[in-house]
């Protein structure tokens, strides 16, 4: 059984028990040393830890648990590091959901330019743990669900040298929906970027059922984050793959501004009801295991995702994970150094992309190559604080589209977020 020390920076998160649900299970593989759970807001910290340190506790888990506002004490000695930080905490998502409105654009807090603020305020932080890391703890995998993911992943594994892979829950909870309806042998291919991903080929005894699922009305579940809209039959066969869930904001653009407009309440406000309610539940002392109530805000196997990818590169599972990687020629169509989402055998040398059958579809790889475009554009204007590189990314994302509403909105949304963004304000 392999000893692991895990460091989780934004310990304050309320989907942290989540994390710790899945270390439990995953108890007869890894042998949990030491877990430090970081966060700066002292609150949230005390409360979530509070419950983690019972939930370990009431499963005989016998592990030190350190938490802390200090960063460095926390990646001490740490084999692992797993990021879940929120920049601005939920008020700056809120803001990401409701600007754009105003300028006729979709406000989303991973994708578009709500997702894109989000991007500018985290990537300045993540570059501050990325160097305490490489100082501190440089063996260290770092797992990040920081969102958004593929963004933060593009600047981590591009711009440092930490040791990482971006991770998220649509792939797994995407595939075991498929799998439900196929069968556990159904041979999958899942590709894409973070938050734009697509099935591709579902071939049981090498027989492919793409078709047959799209006649069938077949959808995977959308995530509990998202509004669902559904999917046009023929949009699918258009698109040749079954689309995640975030690709709604693609394909039914209009109906999903309208229900945003339409709305009492943006996303934002409503997590932060949840959350109260699940801080307040974490505060109950007789609370020692994961509440259901957390499943509302949108984690669903996030901790499976999460602790089964820590066991496999623990263990050398040699299993295959969908991750967040370098793609290093696996796609034809992209670049070698862009971050894709695709299937990895897992091990202790970390991610080995499973080879793809060459894709021909011109929907798909011309969506993917402009918005990693949009991406690697992102990245240097978080990097620079360069309003150039800023405008030319919102000018080439599809969610955007018009130059004067992208610049008014911008101008808007980087006042709203100046105590965040100090790269733009020098």
């Amino acid at each position: 059984m392999k000893e692991i020390n895990v460091a989780v920076i934004g310990s304050g998160s309320t989907y942290c028990p989540e994390l710790v649900d899945g270390l439990i299970k995953a108890s007869n593989s890894l042998k949990l040393k030491k877990l430090a759970l970081m966060d700066i807001d002292k609150r949230k910290r005390t409360i979530v830890g509070g419950l983690c340190v019972r939930m370990l506790k009431n499963a005989k888990i016998d592990c030190s648990v350190v938490m802390t506002d200090s960063l460095e004490e926390a990646l001490r000695d740490a084999d692992f590091v797993v990021t879940q930080i929120r920049v601005g905490k939920l008020p700056a998502r809120h803001l990401d959901e409701t600007i754009p409105l105003k300028y006729n654009l979709i406000g989303q807090e991973t994708t578009g330019i709500g997702g894109f603020f989000k991007a500018l305020r985290t990537i300045p932080a993540m570059a501050e743990i990325c160097v305490k890391i490489e100082e501190i703890c440089p063996a260290a995998w770092l797992i990040n669900f920081t969102n958004p993911s593929g963004i933060i992943s593009e600047f981590i594994q591009n711009y440092t040298k930490v040791k990482s892979m971006g991770l998220c829950n649509v792939p797994i909870n995407m595939i075991d929906d498929i799998k439900a309806a196929v069968g556990d042998n159904a041979d999958i291919t899942y590709l894409g970027l973070n938050h734009l991903s697509w099935i591709t080929s579902v071939k049981v005894n090498k027989q492919e059922q793409l078709s047959k699922l799209f006649e069938e009305g077949f959808a995977p579940e959308v995530m509990a984050n998202i509004h669902d809209d559904g999917f046009d039959i023929d949009c699918l066969k258009a698109a040749g793959g079954i689309p995640s869930s975030y690709l709604q904001y693609y394909y039914n653009r209009a109906e999903k501004l309208r229900h945003l407009k339409d709305s009492d309440e943006s996303r934002a406000q409503v997590c932060m009801e949840i959350e109260e309610d699940l801080l307040e539940l974490y505060s109950n002392e007789s609370v020692v295991t994961k509440p259901a109530l957390l499943d509302l805000r949108g984690g669903h196997k996030y901790s499976l995702a999460a602790v089964s990818l820590i066991d496999s590169i623990a263990n050398d599972k040699r299993d295959i994970h969908v991750v967040n990687i370098k793609n290093e020629g696996t796609l034809s169509f992209m670049d070698k150094d862009d971050i894709v989402e695709i299937s990895a055998v897992i091990g202790k040398n970390g991610a080995q992309a499973v080879q793809v059958d060459e894709l021909d579809n011109r929907h798909i790889t011309g969506l993917m190559r402009i918005v990693k475009s949009y991406e690697k554009l992102t990245v240097e204007a978080a990097r620079t604080g360069n309003d150039s590189a800023a405008l030319n990314a919102l000018m080439l994302h599809p969610l955007i589209g018009d130059f004067e509403s992208a610049k008014a909105c911008y101008e808007e949304m980087k006042q709203a977020h100046k105590q965040y963004l100090p790269q733009f304000f020098k």
